[in-house]
């Protein structure tokens, strides 16, 4: 586990950019590239540039707390680029996680189960199906090997973390933005994006609350450790409700709890609710996108 008092400071670059094979007359986008505020996340600077210059630009909060950039554009343009840049200082969260002494698995699946007259538990929200994970009976056959009665829910979560990193094959060009969870557990195989709405899938048929979170992975690894998969995009991982301990960051593609390289950028239910870009676009035609990530370790100051 990481050190109780151990800090990281990180700087976040994510540059996209669109280029449409017609012109683009008008467009209305919705765009998620504002990082968290959180308990272990505090961002220190964030800049971001749009081109071309939008019209009119507004920013809400969602229903999920993520913070979400509305702009409209109304130059012709055949190209949009968002350039995000954001510094953030990470705190460590599992250095006194115990996953054995969580509660059972299954006593917490009882009390997320509809009671008439007991107090609302906002978390019941990321039980059931969402537009890009099923509830099946395939996923919940999977996780079951993790989850023998009485097991604590930690425990459970985490071995089905290693299990899903083992059975599965990362391969980019295997799925995409939109293959739901159940397309990924037939093949076996994807990306960070499937990996997680496979294991979020598997939670929530057993009844227990699992969201999807997208961010960004540290890709300058310190001397001596390995690259993390996936650090070169976006990234996301899921993050399994436990009582007593919070919401659990667990990342499948990697095989590790989500900690100091792991900077959060917004959470959903799954990668539909927290797409960093959507929207209409009149003209365009056809059209082809360049993604550029860059996580880089900033030395973080003395106490």
């Amino acid at each position: 586990m990481t050190s109780i008092n151990a800090t990281s400071r990180l700087s976040v670059t994510h540059r996209t950019t669109y280029r449409y094979s017609t012109l683009v007359a008008t467009a209305q986008h919705l765009a998620t590239i504002r990082p968290l505020n959180l308990p272990w996340q505090r961002v220190l600077a964030h800049e971001e540039s749009i081109e071309p210059q939008p019209l009119f630009i507004n920013s809400r909060v969602d229903t999920f707390g993520n913070e979400l950039l509305y702009f409209s554009l109304e130059t012709p343009h055949r190209s949009l680029q968002l350039v995000s840049e954001t510094t953030v200082e990470l705190s460590p969260r599992w250095a006194t996680l115990d996953p054995a002494a969580t509660p059972a698995w299954d006593a917490v699946a009882a009390s997320m189960r509809f009671k008439a007259g007991a107090a609302f538990q906002p978390e019941t929200e990321f039980c059931f199906a969402s537009p890009n994970v099923g509830l099946s009976a395939e996923l919940r056959a999977y996780a079951a090997a993790s989850f023998s009665p009485g097991r604590p829910l930690a425990e459970g979560a985490i071995d089905l973390m290693h299990r899903v990193h083992a059975d599965f094959e990362y391969r980019p060009s295997a799925t995409s933005y939109d293959t739901p969870a159940h397309r990924a557990f037939e093949m076996r195989r994807g990306v960070c994006q499937d990996f997680a709405q496979v294991m979020i899938g598997c939670m929530r048929a057993l009844g227990v609350p699992a969201r999807y979170v997208s961010g960004y992975l540290r890709n300058d690894p310190p001397p001596g450790q390995v690259k993390l998969i996936g650090a070169d995009a976006s990234h996301a991982w899921v993050s399994v409700f436990c009582p007593g301990s919070g919401w659990i960051d667990l990342d499948p593609t990697n095989d590790v709890l989500a900690d100091l390289e792991h900077v959060t950028l917004a959470i959903g239910r799954d990668y539909s609710d927290v797409s960093l870009l959507r929207g209409m676009i009149l003209g365009g035609g056809s059209h082809r996108v360049d993604v550029g990530v860059t996580v880089l370790a900033l030395d973080t100051p003395e106490e």
